[in-house]
């Protein structure tokens, strides 16, 4: 999706570009910026195999790339980046998804090696985002020192995001899409890790999407959704909402739908086949008496 932004609509909504080159923007108290940057290298890959106490990462893991969104005001900063989302992989530990014997030939990274699938080679994580608190404090006038916590309160609630505003006519002044992760799962389907941030004038908005699919035997979604409205109070508002989608090729079958994996191609066509596993909308509000 490539995003032509008129200065005009930037100034008409009291936004400014980042400075030095950096991708993004400023608008009513927030700092919006995205990082892309190459897979990780053998020595950087090994030291995160170490870290996560794991012999086992995907193909490929964009360890440089991420998104930050900073409430500048009470240093309330929410981002993304993939150490965390295969933190969050490895902590739950979800069990191997099952597939025919006959096809485990498929996970095979050498021709005559013997293939045990006990661990959650799909890379599913749970991961919704990473908050920290950061403000910039002076110490005795030489410099700064950075004071980060993770401490915000989000609260269940009933709300949920109007997906029929974001759905209006309003100029988007910054959108981009970061992959943080990606296997190929051997040639056998895919999982992936992605997040999406677009900025208009009235709020910004962003979708962390764990895309799965095994060929012929499995297919998950899990979204996280962000929404924050723009009205200059000290305490903004964030929504949250998560929702796991998941099924078997075999229970589409039964319902009359393509087996064929070329048909499950984008989620986003096909989520609302997939039943829902879980759903939970919270709130954050924004306040620098966290």
């Amino acid at each position: 999706m490539e995003v032509v932004v008129d200065d005009k609509d930037l100034k008409a909504a009291g936004a400014q570009p980042l400075p030095d080159g950096r991708r993004g923007l400023r608008i009513h108290g927030w700092e919006i910026e995205s990082h892309k940057g190459t897979i990780l290298k053998s020595s950087t890959f090994q030291e995160w195999e170490e870290k996560l106490d794991t012999t086992h990462l995907p193909e490929m893991v964009f360890g440089e790339s991420g998104l930050v969104l900073k409430h500048v005001k009470t240093g309330t900063k929410i981002h993304f980046n993939a150490f965390d989302a295969l933190g969050g992989w490895k902590k739950e530990g979800l069990p191997p998804v099952e597939v025919p014997a006959a096809a485990q030939w498929k996970f095979r990274s050498k021709p005559f090696q013997q293939v045990i699938l006990d661990y959650d080679y799909t890379f599913t994580t749970p991961y919704d985002g990473s908050e920290t608190i950061e403000m910039d404090m002076e110490k005795d006038g030489n410099g700064k020192i950075l004071d980060s916590s993770s401490s915000l309160q989000w609260e269940d609630c009933e709300e949920q995001i109007d997906m029929v505003s974001l759905a209006s006519k309003e100029p988007i002044l910054f959108f981009d899409e970061v992959v943080l992760y990606e296997d190929e799962l051997a040639d056998s389907g895919v999982s992936l890790l992605t997040v999406k941030v677009r900025v208009m004038p009235s709020c910004w908005f962003l979708l962390l999407r764990f895309w799965l699919r095994v060929d012929g035997v499995l297919m998950r979604l899990r979204d996280t959704r962000m929404h924050c409205a723009f009205d200059d109070s000290a305490s903004p508002v964030i929504l949250r909402e998560s929702c796991w989608r998941e099924t078997t090729f075999q229970a589409l079958s039964a319902k009359g739908y393509p087996t064929d994996s070329a048909a499950y191609s984008d989620p986003s066509i096909i989520s609302q086949r997939l039943p829902v596993v879980m759903h939970r909308t919270q709130k954050l509000k924004v306040s620098g008496n966290l």
